[in-house]
């Protein structure tokens, strides 16, 4: 069964804070550049371990940062 793809705001959440760069927020985070951008490309859905990470030094929830996309079955 395939995980469907995180539905994320992590590049807009990020922008909106104009002082955080991608190598910054890997650096504050413990992963690499290459981490944030597969995130912010939805190429990659996060660990819990580092989702909680990206909330917290965003100042954010994990609720306003990922979600699953809505099932229209």
């Amino acid at each position: 069964m395939n995980e469907p793809k995180v539905i994320n705001n992590l590049k807009l959440i990020r922008r909106s804070q104009l002082t955080i760069t991608q190598q910054g927020l890997a650096d504050a985070v413990g992963c690499t550049r290459q981490t944030i951008i597969a995130l912010e490309q939805n190429k990659y859905n996060p660990s819990l371990h580092l989702a909680l990470k990206l909330a917290d030094v965003l100042g954010v929830t994990v609720e306003e940062l990922f979600r699953l996309p809505v099932d229209e079955s």
